[in-house]
């Protein structure tokens, strides 16, 4: 599989995995994440809704609530679409403390 990358705006990448698996998915967006800048405050996942929610029911569960570089997650102006907001906590890689 591969998922399309852009970056759209300054701090803002958009990321494409429609026709991925939620495992597939997952694993894409985590890269992702790991690979942000500094001045990445946001990934767009853009998951599509034609062929189900699935993907987008994945996004917001497991980047919404407790992971450790996701902030939150919106809904993007397309319902085909979900922010993932403030991709880098500050001061926090993954979970653990910075030193």
């Amino acid at each position: 599989f591969q998922g399309a990358y852009h970056m759209n705006q300054a701090g803002i990448v958009e990321i494409d995995v429609h026709g991925m698996n939620k495992y597939q998915a997952g694993v894409y967006i985590d890269s992702q994440i790991r690979k942000a800048k500094g001045s990445v405050y946001r990934i767009r996942v853009i998951h599509g809704y034609n062929r189900g929610t699935e993907l987008k029911q994945f996004v917001r569960k497991t980047y919404g609530k407790n992971h450790p570089r996701v902030l939150r997650v919106e809904q993007g102006l397309n319902p085909g679409e979900s922010d993932l907001e403030r991709v880098l906590k500050e001061g926090r890689r993954f979970g653990r403390p910075h030193r």
